[in-house]
């Protein structure tokens, strides 16, 4: 399986040269084998790369991500019809049962908010806030119709960044959100494009403008993970820009270890563990297949 994320700023040329990414940048040239490679992320305004390469990524199941001019990433390239099977995966998601669609989201909001509620207690933070986490995490309905989510993400936020917090404040915990919520969706992305699933057909998310809400679905687990990841590792050492070292430290928590199975693994591997296990519970209709992510795999490493 592909291991590495790539990040290149400002490269000049990208070639095909054999079965080799080439960079060329400042006279310099630097070559990474294909299958070694997952994602790819592209900073700069001046870049010139190949439609030979760009089929290349396509055929590896590589997930180039394209960033704006403020360093925050804005679009995605991923291969389509690399997986075996893809016309029946395709009907087998078409077909998924509509009120198992809500159970399995009920599933997936819990994960999402034990996870939040697990970040609040390793901080160690005000203790009548986590016992309101946990009581929205026992108090949620099939296709979470009460909305649990959403009061739990108010409590959540303002428990860790102060009650004037909102997600639209621009700072350097936003940015390091924005940025690293989006590394999490691309890499998803690319596993659920690789393993033959309609990325646009969601089971709670139905946005008709959006082409990924399946993945929107999928990465909500992950997204307290990458908070915790933050806290520890951008925010006390970063000023308020998000700079090109943070930048990299967002793009290797896709590396991280995490214990998972009474084995040590990383963030990756689980990710695809978790998309596998997700395609067998909506096929089999029992959530007991979804692997369970949890924060105490990534801090009990």
């Amino acid at each position: 399986m592909a291991w590495r994320n790539v990040m290149i700023k400002d490269g000049e040329h990208l070639r095909l040269k054999l079965d080799n990414l080439e960079v060329e940048k400042n006279e310099h040239k630097f070559t990474i084998p294909l299958s070694d490679i997952a994602t790819i992320t592209l900073e700069g305004n001046k870049m010139a790369i190949t439609t030979k390469l760009l089929a290349k990524f396509s055929e590896h199941n590589i997930a180039l991500i394209i960033c704006d001019s403020k360093y925050l990433p804005c679009g995605l390239f991923l291969g389509l019809g690399q997986y075996h099977h893809t016309a029946k995966r395709n009907l087998e998601q078409i077909a998924w049962d509509k009120n198992y669609k809500q159970e399995i989201w009920a599933e997936i909001v819990r994960q999402k908010i034990q996870n939040q509620t697990d970040v609040l207690k390793a901080l160690q933070l005000e203790g009548e806030r986590i016992e309101n986490m946990q009581e929205f995490c026992g108090e949620i309905l099939p296709a979470d119709t009460t909305n649990r989510e959403g009061h739990a993400a108010k409590v959540y936020f303002n428990t860790l960044y102060g009650m004037n917090f909102t997600r639209d404040v621009s700072c350097l915990e936003n940015a390091a959100m924005n940025y690293g919520y989006t590394v999490i969706r691309a890499y998803i992305a690319r596993i659920v494009t690789g393993l033959g699933l309609i990325p646009s057909l969601g089971i709670f998310h139905r946005n008709e403008y959006n082409s990924f809400n399946l993945v929107d679905d999928l990465i909500e687990p992950f997204r307290p993970l990458m908070d915790w990841y933050i806290g520890a590792n951008i925010l006390p050492k970063f000023e308020e820009y998000l700079s090109w070292d943070a930048r990299c430290v967002l793009i290797d928590f896709l590396t991280q270890p995490y214990m998972h199975n009474g084995k040590r693994t990383t963030i990756d591997f689980v990710m695809l563990d978790y998309v596998n296990s997700f395609i067998r519970a909506m096929n089999e209709k029992d959530t007991a297949h979804l692997v369970e992510i949890t924060l105490g795999g990534l801090r009990g490493v």
